[in-house]
């Protein structure tokens, strides 16, 4: 999937030139908290957040420097700082360093360039032009619709297989020394493992297959260097209430 598959099209956005009462009334009344800043041709120029709105004469918060402090900036930069605080216009008062994504950019890039630059939304552009916004709200959209998939039905061949081409794209599965089963949709995972964080993941890559109504983890931890069996007490508790009568060993 990629950006466009899942943007929001019903694209709400403000032009530079636009009054910024007119921006801030569509923010509040659409409950958002940012637009994209767009010029006459509909290319991102800009956006405004409610960060840019944080420091404000209207709320008494556009912060005020020490006298000292302002001897030191150059007039051009206390200038540029009184026209974010008191400008009217947009353009005077929004971040013009915008963050946007192409249509066809995979939803791997775009979750990574989220988090990396710490946005919450970017413009989804296609030759140039603004087409749409995706946020991360969209992306647990997505999250929610595969893991309502995840429930699907599957036979037990398939279900198998799936299990086993995801732990075959994961480089820390030691395949050799795992054995899986699957039988009326419960899995059951044997073998052993040199790391309990191994185990657990092992178990959650047979819960996300299509299909799994049930996963029995019985992966053994061995201490690679010692060859102690490592035994993990939450889950021989959770292997316990499994099985009725059955008490953890001591």
């Amino acid at each position: 999937m990629n950006a466009g598959d899942i943007m929001t099209r019903s694209l709400l956005a403000v032009r530079e030139e636009a009054p910024l009462e007119q921006a801030v009334r569509l923010m509040i009344d659409n409950r958002i908290s940012g637009l994209p800043v767009l010029d006459a041709t509909g290319r991102a120029v800009g956006i405004l957040t409610e960060g840019d709105l944080l420091r404000r004469v209207e709320t008494g918060t556009e912060g005020k420097r020490p006298g000292w402090l302002e001897m030191i900036f150059a007039p051009g930069r206390l200038a540029d700082d009184y026209i974010r605080t008191h400008g009217r216009r947009v353009s005077e008062v929004m971040t013009p360093e915008v963050l946007t994504v192409d249509a066809a950019t995979p939803l791997d890039e775009v979750a990574h360039t989220m988090r990396t630059k710490r946005v919450k939304r970017l413009p989804v552009t296609r030759a140039g032009l603004v087409v749409g916004i995706v946020s991360r709200a969209d992306l647990v959209r997505v999250l929610a619709d595969k893991l309502a998939a995840a429930t699907e039905t599957a036979d037990d061949a398939t279900i198998r297989a799936a299990i086993l081409a995801e732990l075959k794209r994961q480089s820390w599965v030691p395949l050799r020394s795992i054995t899986l089963s699957v039988t009326d949709g419960a899995v059951g995972i044997d073998g052993v493992v040199f790391d309990e964080r191994q185990r657990q993941a092992i178990g959650v890559a047979a819960e996300n297959a299509a299909g799994a109504k049930s996963v029995d983890n019985r992966l053994i931890v061995v201490e690679p260097n010692t060859g102690i069996v490592m035994v993990d007490p939450l889950a021989e508790a959770e292997q316990a209430a499994a099985t009725p009568g059955a008490h953890p060993a001591r």
